[in-house]
Protein backbone atom coordinates (compact mmCIF):
# COMPACT_ATOMS: atom_id res chain seq x y z
CA UNK A 1 0.00 0.00 0.00
CA UNK A 2 1.39 3.26 -0.81
CA UNK A 3 1.66 6.37 1.38
CA UNK A 4 0.88 9.73 -0.14
CA UNK A 5 2.28 12.77 0.82
CA UNK A 6 0.18 16.53 -0.33
CA UNK A 7 2.92 19.18 -0.83
CA UNK A 8 1.53 22.76 -0.19
CA UNK A 9 3.20 25.98 -0.71
CA UNK A 10 2.63 29.72 -1.03
CA UNK A 11 -0.60 29.92 0.63
CA UNK A 12 -0.83 33.21 1.24
CA UNK A 13 -3.34 33.36 3.91
CA UNK A 14 -5.84 31.43 1.32
CA UNK A 15 -6.95 27.74 1.45
CA UNK A 16 -8.74 26.82 -1.34
CA UNK A 17 -11.53 24.81 -1.37
CA UNK A 18 -9.69 22.82 -4.42
CA UNK A 19 -6.52 22.63 -2.80
CA UNK A 20 -8.97 21.02 0.85
CA UNK A 21 -10.42 18.46 -1.92
CA UNK A 22 -7.09 17.34 -3.53
CA UNK A 23 -5.46 17.00 -0.40
CA UNK A 24 -8.17 14.61 1.15
CA UNK A 25 -7.16 11.28 1.78
CA UNK A 26 -3.42 12.05 1.88
CA UNK A 27 -1.15 10.47 4.91
CA UNK A 28 0.89 13.37 5.30
CA UNK A 29 0.81 17.24 4.43
CA UNK A 30 3.91 19.47 3.70
CA UNK A 31 3.11 23.12 3.92
CA UNK A 32 6.80 24.87 1.88
CA UNK A 33 6.48 27.70 3.66
CA UNK A 34 4.55 31.65 2.57
CA UNK A 35 1.56 30.27 5.05
CA UNK A 36 0.37 33.84 5.50
CA UNK A 37 -1.75 33.05 8.82
CA UNK A 38 -2.00 30.30 11.35
CA UNK A 39 -5.55 29.22 10.22
CA UNK A 40 -4.32 27.84 7.04
CA UNK A 41 -2.01 25.04 8.91
CA UNK A 42 -5.14 24.22 11.70
CA UNK A 43 -7.12 23.65 8.52
CA UNK A 44 -4.39 21.47 7.30
CA UNK A 45 -4.29 19.55 10.56
CA UNK A 46 -8.17 18.30 9.51
CA UNK A 47 -6.65 16.52 6.83
CA UNK A 48 -3.80 15.01 7.74
CA UNK A 49 -0.41 15.31 10.15
CA UNK A 50 1.24 18.44 8.79
CA UNK A 51 4.76 19.58 8.85
CA UNK A 52 5.08 23.30 8.12
CA UNK A 53 8.22 26.15 7.65
CA UNK A 54 7.69 29.36 7.57
CA UNK A 55 8.61 31.03 4.61
CA UNK A 56 9.66 35.50 3.39
CA UNK A 57 5.96 36.71 4.23
CA UNK A 58 5.19 34.33 7.72
CA UNK A 59 6.11 37.49 10.60
CA UNK A 60 4.75 37.90 13.89
CA UNK A 61 4.57 36.10 16.54
CA UNK A 62 2.39 33.00 14.93
CA UNK A 63 4.89 32.26 12.71
CA UNK A 64 7.50 31.98 15.24
CA UNK A 65 7.21 28.00 16.09
CA UNK A 66 7.58 27.90 12.74
CA UNK A 67 11.14 26.80 11.74
CA UNK A 68 13.25 28.24 8.55
CA UNK A 69 13.90 24.33 7.40
CA UNK A 70 12.91 20.92 8.44
CA UNK A 71 13.92 17.55 8.04
CA UNK A 72 10.89 14.70 8.54
CA UNK A 73 11.03 11.31 7.88
CA UNK A 74 7.98 9.57 5.98
CA UNK A 75 7.70 5.94 4.51
CA UNK A 76 11.14 5.51 4.43
CA UNK A 77 11.96 9.00 2.83
CA UNK A 78 13.70 11.66 3.87
CA UNK A 79 12.36 14.81 3.39
CA UNK A 80 14.50 18.34 3.86
CA UNK A 81 11.79 21.14 3.29
CA UNK A 82 13.02 24.67 2.89
CA UNK A 83 11.19 27.65 1.55
CA UNK A 84 13.94 29.24 -1.42
CA UNK A 85 15.59 25.97 -2.81
CA UNK A 86 18.03 28.78 -3.62
CA UNK A 87 18.65 28.88 0.27
CA UNK A 88 20.02 25.48 0.70
CA UNK A 89 23.05 25.29 2.13
CA UNK A 90 23.18 21.15 2.19
CA UNK A 91 24.27 18.75 0.09
CA UNK A 92 21.70 16.73 -0.29
CA UNK A 93 22.76 13.76 -1.54
CA UNK A 94 25.81 13.12 0.64
CA UNK A 95 23.12 13.87 3.94
CA UNK A 96 21.26 10.83 2.60
CA UNK A 97 18.11 13.80 1.68
CA UNK A 98 15.77 11.59 -0.55
CA UNK A 99 13.51 14.58 -1.25
CA UNK A 100 13.83 18.34 -1.61
CA UNK A 101 10.69 20.25 -1.44
CA UNK A 102 10.44 24.25 -1.39
CA UNK A 103 8.37 27.09 -2.44
CA UNK A 104 8.75 30.66 -3.53
CA UNK A 105 8.81 30.84 -6.93
CA UNK A 106 5.49 29.93 -7.56
CA UNK A 107 6.28 27.82 -10.07
CA UNK A 108 5.68 24.15 -9.89
CA UNK A 109 8.69 22.11 -10.74
CA UNK A 110 9.85 18.55 -10.63
CA UNK A 111 13.67 17.36 -11.20
CA UNK A 112 15.38 14.91 -9.80
CA UNK A 113 19.55 15.64 -9.60
CA UNK A 114 22.21 13.02 -8.68
CA UNK A 115 19.27 10.91 -7.59
CA UNK A 116 17.70 13.44 -5.25
CA UNK A 117 13.77 14.42 -6.16
CA UNK A 118 13.44 18.57 -6.16
CA UNK A 119 10.06 19.16 -5.97
CA UNK A 120 8.30 22.77 -6.35
CA UNK A 121 4.42 22.44 -5.81
CA UNK A 122 3.63 25.63 -7.32
CA UNK A 123 1.50 28.22 -5.19
CA UNK A 124 -1.73 27.14 -3.88
CA UNK A 125 -2.64 30.87 -2.89
CA UNK A 126 -3.59 33.93 -4.73
CA UNK A 127 -2.53 33.96 -8.34
CA UNK A 128 0.55 35.29 -9.38
CA UNK A 129 0.96 37.02 -12.91
CA UNK A 130 -0.15 34.40 -15.23
CA UNK A 131 1.16 31.38 -13.36
CA UNK A 132 -0.95 28.52 -12.75
CA UNK A 133 -2.65 27.45 -8.72
CA UNK A 134 -1.07 24.14 -7.77
CA UNK A 135 -0.14 21.77 -5.58
CA UNK A 136 1.63 18.26 -5.72
CA UNK A 137 1.32 14.94 -4.17
CA UNK A 138 4.08 12.08 -3.77
CA UNK A 139 2.89 8.95 -3.89
CA UNK A 140 5.74 6.94 -2.23
CA UNK A 141 5.68 3.11 -3.48
CA UNK A 142 7.86 -0.01 -3.56
CA UNK A 143 9.09 1.67 -6.42
CA UNK A 144 10.09 4.76 -5.04
CA UNK A 145 8.47 8.05 -4.94
CA UNK A 146 5.82 9.38 -7.63
CA UNK A 147 5.75 12.96 -7.85
CA UNK A 148 2.53 14.50 -9.42
CA UNK A 149 1.61 18.37 -9.97
CA UNK A 150 -1.87 19.30 -9.56
CA UNK A 151 -3.70 22.35 -11.55
CA UNK A 152 -6.34 23.26 -8.68
CA UNK A 153 -8.13 25.41 -11.27
CA UNK A 154 -8.20 23.28 -14.00
CA UNK A 155 -11.75 21.41 -14.83
CA UNK A 156 -11.16 17.59 -14.72
CA UNK A 157 -13.10 15.81 -17.61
Amino acid sequence: MAFRIGIISDTHGLLRPEAVGRLAGVDHIVHAGDIGKSDIVNALHSIAPVTAIKGNVDKGEWAAKYADTEIVRLAGMSLYVLHDLKALQIDPAARGIDIVVSGHTHVPKVETVEGVLYLNPGSAGRRRFKLPITLATIEITSDGPRPEVHDLLRLER
